[in-house]
């Protein structure tokens, strides 16, 4: 189904649509960067169910791979334990932020090793899995070959100490662990030797004429699509689906010792929480819904850090193993805070359950839901945007309408509305705005719904100011009229909250106890509630105060231990002098990101080609842990221009672009003040 035409099944009477969200890791908790995804995807499933579709939420846990293993060993636990542990926390912070999951599994799971190695030996059957010999890391005391995390040294460029063996923490450059100083195994402590190992590898390449066809906007973003054609410009490479033991995951049925990487078996953690879901509701079938020829629809919402695997890889194993593809692949952006990424020592890496601790979810969900369009762009969440945007829009405008009028109908009516409205026709365009608000969600533009939700709200609030009920309570002449006024305002509160229970259910379901007529459902929106007895009006919302902001901020900020001089300098000493004309010699230009592209088998670099002013050069950088490539082109930076360029095992780097920052994701490449040019020195 195009992404383009998306509108077009609006109006179908009944679907059949299995939707999910990509898998939260399962060695940490919970942050306000996951909830983007989680109420994105949410929103999206609780409208096609508000408009009576047959509509699954599916997700898991993905509970495997090595950095579980490592942050278990350090944690004293065992892998399985710690991914349950942080999967419980995830399932009761989905819980809590109104997340309407049908199934929240595991892909440590029985249906999970039944699947991944279904789709496996189909694979291999049809000549799709190729064994080949590569070299690893091997510690001989403890007889295993060694992950890069599992292998600790001396940076080679910064000589820092300590430094795991896929990248430096300090400098953040990546390199192959053999590139370690004084490597050593942090299991045993000696020293790796490097040794032969057969691992098995996916022929992508088999399927580039399928997948060229399904990398197009019937089934991406535009941009998305466009990024994802990159790959194939140099062909497609194989992908090596083998870790060797000890791995914490499942052994490859064929293959002692060998075990499934991570990235092939949990995207098949859709399929497998589907079909523990199954097992749960025997009236729904697997089949229907997986099958090759399946006339369901598939939607996975997932983040742009991950399109490669679900572009690529994901419908190339599926439609290789006689499963179905995905409808489409909805990407979205990242979160900042207050237009900086997340940061501990700020306050502002918030997680899921501190937010929780001092807010309801009705005010993030309507707040993101208010950024959130059908583009990949990430989304910023300014504490002092969203303190007005809640107070004015849910509690000032929508909420109003109620608070307002609701008490007229108590005290003076008994409870009861009015037999008819005041002004039918203005109800009749409420209504008629219906299906522009549909076209918005089912698009995914949710920014749009609420514009044309709060521009009908804004007609509401206009409708009571102009009928002053409080004047016409002070006439006993007016009284009918009041009702009728009192009626109409509510009915129209009614419609409105009918079109926002997809985004804030909770909000939607004190209204629902109030006005004690059942479920707001699409459906009845087209008939007022009257002659019909409503329930006293209470509080449906409070309004945010600056201390609860600055109480969660406070909650999660964290300041690392004191650190003293003698410490840093022991371990970093100074390097020798240099005079200012040594200092001189470095040449600062101003660059201009032209390409950016992800470097195979490195987990940092990105390889940049920088346009400074009379020509290009190739820069391969450390910041893939702050930045994705697509999000780079076109940004101006600093770089130094007269570097000796420098071999690499991935090309010849011919620069370096400057950036600050404390490394991982907190780093940020400099940026030059508007206006500046390529090519430009930097004084």
């Amino acid at each position: 189904m195009s992404l383009k035409n998306l509108q077009k099944v609006v109006n179908v009477s009944k679907r059949k649509i299995l939707v999910t969200m990509a898998l939260p890791y399962a060695n940490g908790a919970l942050h306000l960067g996951h909830m983007v995804e989680a109420i994105q995807t949410d929103i999206w499933v609780r409208f096609q169910q508000l408009r009576g579709h047959d509509c699954h939420y599916i997700c898991a846990s993905d509970a495997h791979g090595t950095p579980i293993m490592i942050k278990a060993r350090e944690m004293n636990l065992e892998p399985a334990d710690l991914a349950n542990k942080y999967r419980q926390e995830a399932a009761a912070d989905y819980q809590d932020f109104s997340i309407k999951l049908d199934n929240f599994y595991t892909t440590d799971s029985p249906e999970n090793y039944e699947l991944a190695c279904l789709i496996y030996q189909r694979l291999k059957t049809k000549g799709d899995i190729e064994t080949r010999e590569i070299t690893q890391a091997y510690d001989e005391e403890a007889e295993m070959f060694l992950p890069d995390r599992f292998i600790k040294g001396e940076c080679p460029h910064c000589h820092a100490k300590d430094q795991y063996g896929d990248n430096c923490e300090v400098c953040s450059k990546t390199y192959d662990s053999g590139e370690l100083i004084e490597p050593r195994s942090v299991l045993t402590g000696k020293t790796p030797v490097q040794k032969k190992t057969a691992h098995y590898f996916f022929q992508l390449a088999n399927y580039e004429t399928y997948l060229k066809q399904w990398v197009s906007e019937e089934h991406l973003q535009p941009e998305v699509a466009n990024k994802l054609k990159e790959w194939f410009e140099t062909g497609l490479k194989a992908w090596d689906i083998t870790r060797d033991k000890p791995y914490f995951g499942f052994e490859i049925p064929d293959a002692p010792n060998k075990y499934f990487y991570v990235w092939l078996d949990a995207p098949v953690g859709y399929m497998a929480s589907f079909k523990n879901y199954c097992t749960q509701h025997p009236s729904i079938n697997f089949d229907e819904f997986w099958s090759e020829d399946s006339s369901t629809e598939l939607y996975h919402f997932i983040g742009k850090d991950i399109t490669y695997f679900h572009g690529l890889f994901w419908p190339a194993m599926l439609h290789g193993a006689g499963f179905r593809t995905p409808t489409a692949v909805f990407t979205h952006g990242f979160l900042t805070i207050d237009g900086q990424k997340m940061s501990k020592s700020r306050g502002t890496f918030i997680k899921a359950r501190s937010y929780l601790n001092h807010f309801e979810p009705t005010y993030l969900r309507y707040y993101l839901a208010a950024k959130l369009t059908s583009r990949v762009e990430d989304i910023d969440l300014n504490l002092e945007d969203f303190t007005q945007r809640i107070n004015a829009d849910l509690v000032g405008k929508l909420v109003n309408i109620a608070s307002r009028t609701a008490g007229f109908i108590n005290k003076k009516f008994d409870n009861q509305l009015a037999s008819e409205l005041e002004a039918p026709a203005l109800y009749q365009q409420f209504v008629a705005e219906g299906e522009f608000i549909a076209q918005a969600y089912e698009a995914r533009d949710f920014n749009r719904a609420i514009r044309l939700i709060m521009s009908l709200t804004d007609k509401a609030n206009q409708y009571v100011d102009e009928k002053k009920p409080w004047v016409l309570a002070k006439d006993v002449e007016q009284a009918k009229t009041v009702q009728w006024v009192c009626t109409m305002a509510l009915n129209l509160f009614k419609v409105l909250m009918t079109y926002l229970k997809p985004i804030v259910p909770d909000l939607a379901a004190r209204t629902e106890v109030f006005l004690n007529q059942g479920s707001l459902t699409w459906d009845n929106i087209k008939t007022p509630y009257l002659n019909v007895r409503i329930e006293k009006f209470k509080p449906l919302l409070q309004r945010i105060e600056a201390e609860k902001i600055n109480a969660m901020l406070a909650e999660n900020k964290q300041t690392e231990l004191p650190v003293t001089e003698k410490t840093i300098l022991d371990e970093y000493p100074i390097k020798p002098e240099i005079s200012i004309d040594d200092f001189s010699k470095i040449d600062l230009r101003i660059a201009k990101i032209i390409k950016a592209e992800h470097v195979e088998n490195a987990n940092k670099l990105i390889q940049l080609t920088l346009d400074i002013g009379g020509g290009e050069k190739q820069v391969f950088a450390g910041i893939k842990s702050a930045y994705a490539p697509e999000d780079l082109v076109g940004k101006m930076t600093v770089m130094v221009a007269n570097l000796a360029p420098r071999k690499m095992r991935f090309g010849l780097s011919e620069g370096m672009v400057l950036a600050a920052g404390a490394g991982g994701k907190e780093l940020w490449i400099l940026s030059p003040d508007e206006g500046a040019m390529p090519g430009m020195p930097v004084k």
